[in-house]
């Protein structure tokens, strides 16, 4: 039984008992509500007061038993009450002290700033992968969620410097700003850049002239959601079955069909190898749709003579277990 319910049941009984004594009083002494109750408490509180008015031997012997079973359980209960309230301070504190554990531990992850309708919909794609996620948020609410959940955040900011060095943004991969207004998202997109140049951030645009700011101040990619909207409304009016398609290989799971891009590694047995002579499309049941060049080139249904080589970026199709097959030849841990 947890200290909740446990405290909770207490109560419920010490108000049983201070009822119950009550009644008794009126039925063997003939008393009010009021005196009844009076009398009840201060024998139970063991204040001394004395006697609301004489008793009757009945009447003491009555005031004795609920002396006997009432004051040993008040104490109880005032101490199951101290109890919880300690307990819930260390808790908290042992909760603060594992996060800030975790937090200093991070190492390539990704920081998404502002959990609201945009970031909570990145977290729920992003929960079933291997990826450390930092939430940087400010809103208490939006923050008692993130704790239920047992998800890493920093209280505060996003725009105070001092939560992104705490989120580990100089340790970081990534980093998504998806804040409510354009000048946060510049702001935070500007000092996360210059903590760490390295760092892959993506910024959101909520209108059209903020996206070359965005992209001034450091982001590698900037995402406006109202224009993705649209954009996705024409395409399934012009061509339903293409976003039929790309619905089932990007959101839709149950058909267990996967779009995934995949790094070569110039020690795969693959590197330097021919997609015709490489076996991919018979040993594993894929497609491969597009090679991204280590320059950035993007070759877009390569001919069977095409040589896949370190560094490349290979776009495929198909079952989620053929992809993780070629995944591990295509990049052999060492």
């Amino acid at each position: 039984m947890s200290h909740t319910v446990q405290l909770a049941i207490g109560i419920l009984l010490s108000v049983l008992l201070v009822l119950g004594g009550a009644a008794g009083y009126m039925f063997i002494e003939h008393w009010s509500l009021m005196d009844a109750l009076y009398m009840t408490v201060i024998t139970l509180a063991t204040v001394g007061f004395g006697e609301v008015q004489k008793l009757t031997p009945a009447g003491r012997i009555f005031t004795m038993v609920l002396i006997i079973l009432g004051v040993g359980f008040v104490l109880y209960v005032a101490g199951s009450v101290i109890q919880f309230m300690v307990e819930g301070q260390i808790r908290e504190a042992l909760g603060r002290r594992k996060l800030k554990r975790d937090l200093k531990w991070q190492r390539g992850h990704y920081i998404i700033c502002g959990y609201g309708r945009v970031g909570g919909t990145i977290c729920e794609i992003l929960a079933s992968e291997p990826l450390g996620i930092v939430f940087v948020e400010r809103d208490a609410e939006k923050i008692a969620r993130l704790h239920d959940r047992n998800l890493l955040y920093v209280a505060g900011e996003a725009t105070d410097e001092d939560n992104l060095i705490a989120a580990g943004v100089e340790k970081a991969r990534g980093l998504v700003t998806v804040l409510a207004t354009d000048s946060d998202n510049v702001y935070v997109t500007l000092t996360a850049r210059q903590l760490n140049p390295k760092l892959f951030i993506i910024a959101r645009a909520g209108e059209k002239k903020a996206e070359k700011k965005l992209l001034a101040a450091g982001a590698n990619k900037v995402v406006s959601p109202y224009g993705m909207g649209a954009h996705r409304i024409a395409q399934t009016i012009l061509r339903p079955t293409v976003t039929d398609f790309l619905d089932l290989t990007l959101r839709d799971k149950k058909h267990n069909i996967y779009m995934e891009e995949m790094p070569v590694h110039a020690s795969s047995r693959l590197a330097d190898v021919a997609l015709l002579d490489s076996g991919i499309r018979q040993d594993f049941d894929l497609i491969i749709i597009a090679i991204q060049r280590p320059g950035g080139d993007m070759l877009f249904n390569p001919s069977s003579q095409t040589r896949l080589q370190g560094g490349d970026t290979v776009v495929a199709v198909g079952e989620k277990e053929n992809l993780e097959r070629i995944e591990k030849v295509l990049y052999p841990r060492h």
